[in-house]
């Protein structure tokens, strides 16, 4: 099962990276983002310490590495799937270009990935027929398959791109745009994914308690008029730096 989880584990990643939409970024922003993305999900994850690890040693380094079955089935859930074993029955490659259509399906019973590439199945339209086992014979891994197949159909997405690739804060939170607006109450920032889904301002401060708000909540206070917020980082309102919610600014500037 080796070549699964470290499949699995290179897929959750990349998506992962994907989503996040930045041009700098390192494996523990990453899987931070993908920990929250399951603990959204499921009400709990592996640590961030415990993903990094995982692909450091499973794609990283190409060596064996045990995952619980829980993590399994919740990086499958992250990848499109119910959960593991319908990860390893059911992933395939897929591409579609106009009227070509190309399909790499790997069969559960092999464990060996790229040992096995006469088990794949190719689905081809319009396109030249390849021959997988001579191929593998020939000693072509399958990301170098992979990457032969899919090179004369990529150039030609790029213009197929959404163009909401930015953010502007409404007062409230941030809200997703084109970089091509032109509303000049705009001010556009490159899309940060977890501000966008997480980074809030409370508006019901009233609705706060030491119970509830404590440790999870953060604060500025400006002119005497105090902002709560769900994520620690500058308040864009006014620029100034937050602060945890202490039981004190709750007590005093939130609750009923």
């Amino acid at each position: 099962m080796f070549e699964k989880r470290k499949l699995l584990v290179k897929t959750a990643y990349e998506k992962a990276k994907k989503e996040l939409n930045r041009t700098r970024i390192s494996d523990v922003s990453i899987m931070t983002f993908l920990s929250l993305e399951l603990e959204a999900k499921f009400g709990s994850s592996r640590d961030v310490r415990t993903f990094v690890r995982y692909h450091k040693r499973l794609v990283k380094e190409n060596k064996d590495y045990d995952i619980d079955e829980i993590t399994l089935d919740q990086l499958s859930w992250y990848v499109g799937y119910n959960n593991f074993q319908h990860f390893c029955d059911n992933y395939s490659f897929e591409k579609d270009k106009g009227d070509t259509k190309i399909q790499l399906k790997i069969d559960n019973d092999e464990d060996s990935i790229s040992e096995k590439l006469s088990k794949i199945i190719i689905n081809i339209t319009n396109t030249p027929i390849f021959n997988v086992p001579q191929m593998a014979k020939n000693g072509v891994g399958i990301g170098m398959l992979i990457l032969v197949l899919f090179a004369g159909l990529s150039y030609g997405n790029r213009d197929d791109e959404s163009e909401n690739r930015c953010m502007y804060w409404d007062g409230n939170e941030y809200k997703l745009t084109s970089c091509n607006d032109k509303n000049p109450k705009h001010q556009l920032l490159p899309v940060d994914t977890v501000k966008l889904k997480y980074f809030k301002k409370i508006t019901k401060p009233d609705t706060l308690t030491v119970d509830n708000a404590l440790g999870n909540t953060y604060y500025s206070k400006y002119d005497n008029e105090v902002e709560f917020f769900t994520m620690d980082g500058i308040n864009p309102n006014n620029g100034k730096s937050l602060r945890d919610a202490t039981k004190y600014m709750l007590t005093t500037y939130a609750g009923n």
